[in-house]
């Protein structure tokens, strides 16, 4: 009886998937493998279902995606155990559906939940517990979880624990991870990735795998090469670090009247060499000048995370970057948790629940990415804030985010992750808009594009490399079928990972030569048929 209840439940029409599979096939199967098949049923949505949009897009942030001419899920499974997923890829796999894993939907490209193919999402929010062990310094979290709930659930334990990954809370921890994730506190500790220890990943079998079960080559891979190629990520363990009690931040806005040419030119020679406890951060935008009604400028904001005291980080400054002026009054002492909400730009006075909060409102924007190898000249910066001025005032920034550190002496094999040693920093550009048309968004589309062109002679050549968290489907994509050429891969591939894209295809064919975990720029197998 509880399947035939969880058939009519979620059966309706639809067109044929894919020869003679169907959508209530689909449903069927899942009904019949899920044990408990009525309770199952309440973790499934369809599209007839009156949750089904508010399912959607609860983790859904980037607004580009989320147009009525936006293909959907025709299922979003929100699996509360491990069988739900085993259960879900045994499924998709023997009725031709694609599956899209969704941790917190901050795909750039909006690919944990977009598909032009029929398709299922994983939506992992129901998977987010979090196990800090604060006397060894180790922490399980589930891949739903948020990186701001892991940052809270630290900071419970004890305040001088902490864990080196992004800024922005709502982000998740399944794709943040899988692909690198860094923060501010990259150059003293390394990336995110770098700090997983074990995982548990449910494989194209559907059999649940640890480090020692998925061996060295698949763990190897899926730190930092995209968890969403060879599986379904459904934890990681990871090493906590140590901060002091007390950080210093400060934030300097400098315009382009008070030096910031100069200022912007010296903190490339600077910020990737200085000790890493220090980490000063880059912002670029253009704004309305204090100075001259009418006339615009740029203002560069130099961010900072210093592990110690105002008074130290100002004799730090003081030795390694004296022109930018950063005096007592600038630096704010604070905890380490503290810091989060500051780099957040949250409220000091916003109680820490906030980081618990995984809504958050969707935008429209353009991201792409590069990293540079040597200083940029001051006559293309120049030129750089000429272009700033095409689009609206605050519309466009720029982030510089410094290298070296400890980024210097890992290896660029030791994970897939390949951008260590040389890279001065990393660049994040962004444009946002708020218009709804499709005119508006080519338009958009096409300045970041034209943006991205005029920085091409200062940054990496040979690729010219990208960061995949940034994701970017401009430099490159897969076809839609099951089989991609390595020729028409590696225009992506090989920007995002370098040569350890090899070691990545190498492993793809091995885990999943079928390549039933696609999408538009995932590892592809070289095994045909």
């Amino acid at each position: 009886m509880p399947h035939l209840f969880f058939f009519l439940l979620f059966s309706f029409s639809w067109a044929t998937l894919a020869d003679t599979h169907s959508l209530d096939s689909f449903l069927q199967c899942l009904s019949l493998h899920s044990g408990n098949a009525t309770s199952f049923s309440k973790l499934i949505y369809t599209q007839n279902n009156s949750s089904y949009s508010s399912v959607l897009e609860l983790s859904l942030r980037n607004a580009r995606f989320s147009t009525p001419t936006t293909p959907k899920p025709l299922v979003i499974v929100t699996p509360s155990h491990v069988s739900h997923i085993q259960v879900t890829i045994n499924c998709s796999r023997n009725h031709d559906m694609q599956i899209r894993i969704r941790s917190g939907g901050h795909d750039y490209e909006g690919l944990s939940y977009v598909s032009q193919v029929p398709f299922v999402i994983i939506d992992l929010i129901n998977l987010r517990s979090i196990d800090v062990d604060a006397e060894n310094e180790t922490a399980w979290i589930q891949a739903g979880a948020t990186i701001g709930e892991l940052y809270y659930r630290i900071a419970e334990k004890r305040a001088t624990l902490a864990f080196p990954a992004g800024i922005c809370p709502t982000v998740g921890v399944g794709g943040h991870f899988s692909g690198g994730g860094y923060g501010m506190l990259m150059r003293k500790f390394g990336l995110a990735a770098d700090q997983i220890i074990d995982a548990q990943l449910v494989d194209v079998d559907g059999r649940l795998l640890d480090r020692n079960s998925m061996g060295e080559d698949l763990f190897w891979a899926i730190r930092g090469g995209g968890g969403a190629s060879f599986g379904v990520i459904l934890s990681s363990k990871v090493k906590l670090v140590s901060v002091p009690s007390t950080v210093t931040v400060f934030t300097v806005n400098r315009t382009l009247e008070e030096n910031g040419t100069m200022l912007v030119h010296k903190w490339q020679s600077v910020a990737q060499k200085i000790h890493e406890d220090l980490y000063i951060r880059l912002f670029l935008r253009a704004v309305n000048s204090s100075q001259q009604e009418g006339k615009r400028t740029i203002q560069a904001s130099f961010t900072s995370l210093f592990l110690g005291s105002t008074d130290q980080l100002i004799v730090s400054m003081q030795e390694s970057f004296p022109e930018l002026g950063v005096v007592k009054e600038d630096c704010i002492e604070m905890s380490w948790i503290q810091s989060i909400l500051y780099f957040a730009e949250i409220p000091q006075s916003e109680s820490l629940d906030i980081l618990l909060n995984r809504t958050g409102t969707p935008a429209l924007f353009k991201g792409k990415s590069d990293y540079v190898k040597e200083p940029i000249p001051v006559t293309a910066l120049e030129g750089l804030w000429q272009r700033f001025y095409e689009e609206e005032p605050g519309s466009v920034e720029l982030i510089f985010s410094p290298y070296g550190g400890i980024m210097d002496e890992i290896p660029e094999s030791e994970t897939p992750y390949p951008h260590r040693a040389g890279t001065l920093f990393n660049i994040h550009y962004g444009v946002g808009w708020t218009e709804e048309d499709a005119s508006a968004t080519q338009r958009h589309i096409s300045y970041m594009r034209r943006l991205y062109r005029y920085m091409e002679p200062y940054v990496s050549k040979s690729p010219r490399t990208a960061y995949m968290n940034y994701r970017d489907l401009d430099i490159g994509s897969n076809n839609n079928g099951k089989y991609t050429s390595y020729i028409q891969a590696s225009k992506w591939g090989l920007k995002y990972f370098k040569n350890n894209f090899n070691r990545l295809i190498h492993v793809k064919s091995m885990v999943d030569p079928q390549n039933f975990f696609r999408h538009e720029q995932s590892i592809p197998s070289l095994v045909r048929g």
